[in-house]
């Protein structure tokens, strides 16, 4: 099974927090598991932490690589296809990160690990 870890999932995961289900934990942490990360949440992340609204141990150029390589997570490149269905989608979500996640998992066949309720609007599987 393929899935696309949600920002929120991917930091949680990194640093252990109580926030993350045990599902979620499962998955991540089974050796099997294809887990992938959108170039979108690496823009939101550093955004975020840029302005200050996401603290990190290191800058986000740095840790985010290290950790995908450490926990065996593969980027899927955002194309136009992702993008043009992204601009498709209801407005059920109107944050523009969440949105390209969404329209790459529907593109990509895959489910997405998050625990953000609104997703559930949208014809995709969400995990938690």
């Amino acid at each position: 099974m393929k899935y696309l870890l949600d920002t929120h999932t991917f930091l949680w995961w990194t640093t252990d927090s109580d926030r993350l289900s045990q599902t979620a934990r499962e998955i991540i942490g089974d050796g099997n598991s294809e887990l992938y990360w959108s170039p979108s949440s690496s823009w939101e992340i550093a955004i975020k932490y840029h302005l200050g609204r996401l603290p990190l141990p290191e800058p986000p150029e740095s840790l985010i690589p290290t950790e995908l390589a450490k926990n065996r997570v593969d980027s899927i490149p955002i194309v136009n296809a992702h993008a043009f269905r992204a601009g498709q989608l209801p407005m059920h979500h109107r944050d523009p990160f969440d949105r390209l996640l969404i329209a790459q998992a529907q593109l990509e066949s895959m489910d997405i690990i998050s625990n953000d309720r609104q997703m559930d609007l949208y014809d995709i599987g969400i995990i938690w």
